[in-house]
């Protein structure tokens, strides 16, 4: 692939986009949710044949993503210049979009991590390269696809089918402006150092090991019935999926044992039909790291509550492991069909449990105090804190991680000025 060539006709592009209205970039992001509406069935098949995902969890993953477009496609324009009052005639803030973006996107949910990140950046005037995941690429090619057919100019989004190993040869063109990521921590590095030498803005959503948090004073069945949905869906591969449940030893009893049944609910099934919930995973040597995490975790004094099988080369029968502070699974994310089990005393213990790694993407906290609730909120270090809810992203709310899960926010209103230049306008006429 001749990437001076793609890099070319982005940048010539973007020159010509940037001074396209806001009102009239919406309107083009009416058209693509329609595109994506329109031919949901075919991409959500796609989906499932690239990384095996449940095809009623690929055909959620493209609604999503469709009413993702249409909020920013009625979005207000925050992207108007802001009045601050000063002793000048002129004082303002402007947004300008920088250019060329590339997305370096995961496999584990093909469609949606690519447009969100894309949408708000395409609506603040700049153009995307993508590069998506190997195992990905006939995704990528669908989503390029779909912009084409709804109308906006070419090159607006193009699909690098590329390896790792070229991003550095696209980060260090000088046309290229920024960099979003989403993937592992080690990547993530990797990117963000490259990015940085060449001066180019970056934003980082990597791993996580998010808590669900268990008091005693919740509504643990229903707690109990939405936690295997937390931890599951998607084959467990989800960053911001719980991965730790933190239990009151007051209701530990109460609590675990309905745990278990509904997680026994979730066993690997043919991804294509509509009934099955949980499926094998993306690739034969992620399901070799996580038995391998998984056997790490129990010679370190983990207790299985749960045995985690493998059946195939892919497919697990999901476990749960009981571990207790120290453990040096701890310090790792698991990104598959097993749950960490952990018991706490206390608020304060269960709040150590809880923050005493290096993730911080999202923790849910089910409890029916507010006070306690509030305790949790303020002193969890992690971009997102659900409470008596499932952890999930929403497009009206901001979505970014702390510690070493990233930095940089996608979704919102606020997502459209993350690949954006402030530049402040001041004086007299």
């Amino acid at each position: 692939m001749d990437l001076s060539k793609s890099i070319n006709s982005a940048h010539k592009s973007f020159t010509q986009w940037k001074k396209v209205p806001f009102a009239d970039r919406q309107k083009l992001l009416v058209k693509l949710a329609d595109v994506l509406e329109k031919n949901k069935e075919k991409y959500a098949e796609i989906i499932t044949q690239e990384m095996h995902k449940p095809i009623s969890q690929s055909l959620a993953e493209i609604e999503k993503s469709a009413g993702m477009i249409k909020f920013y496609a009625k979005a207000e324009n925050v992207l108007q210049p802001e009045k601050i009052k000063t002793e000048f005639d002129i004082s303002e803030v402007h947004h300008d979009a920088l250019g060329i973006i590339l997305g370096v996107m995961p496999w584990n949910f093909p469609f949606w991590q690519v447009l969100r990140f894309a949408v708000p950046a395409i609506l603040a005037g700049n153009v995307i390269l993508l590069k998506h995941a190997s195992i990905c690429f006939g995704s990528g090619d669908e989503i390029e696809n779909a912009f084409e057919e709804a109308g906006f100019p070419k090159f607006i989004f193009q699909n690098l089918r590329i390896g790792h190993n070229e991003i550095k040869s696209v980060l260090e063109n000088p046309l290229m402006r920024g960099v979003s990521l989403t993937g592992s921590e080690k990547a993530g590095s990797e990117v963000a150092a490259l990015a940085g030498k060449n001066i180019k803005k970056s934003i980082l959503e990597l791993g996580g090991s998010d808590a669900f948090i268990v008091l005693e004073d919740s509504d643990f069945e229903k707690a109990a019935t939405e936690a295997p949905w937390a931890k599951l869906q998607n084959t467990g591969q989800i960053c911001n999926a719980a991965k730790r449940f933190i239990v009151h030893e007051k209701v530990e009893k109460d609590f675990v044992p309905r745990f278990i049944q509904e997680y026994n609910a979730y066993q690997p099934a043919d991804p294509m039909k509509s009934e099955t919930k949980l499926s094998k995973m993306a690739r034969p040597d992620l399901a070799d790291e996580l038995e391998s995490q998984y056997k790490k975790a129990l010679r370190n004094g983990a207790e299985v509550v749960l045995a985690l099988e493998r059946i195939s080369e892919s497919e697990f029968r999901p476990g749960i492991i009981l571990v207790k502070e120290g453990n040096p699974i701890l310090q790792e994310e698991l990104f598959g069909p097993l749950a960490i089990l952990m018991i706490g005393k206390n608020d304060e213990e269960i709040l150590k449990l809880a923050n005493d790694i290096p993730f911080g993407l999202g923790n849910s906290v089910w409890t029916k105090d507010k006070k306690r609730a509030q305790f949790f909120v303020d002193k969890l270090e992690s971009g997102t804190v659900s409470i008596n809810k499932v952890t999930s992203s929403d497009v009206r709310l901001p979505f970014g991680g702390a510690k070493s899960s990233g930095y940089g926010v996608e979704l919102s209103l606020q997502a459209i000025k993350e690949f954006t230049q402030i530049k402040t306008v001041v004086g007299n006429i």
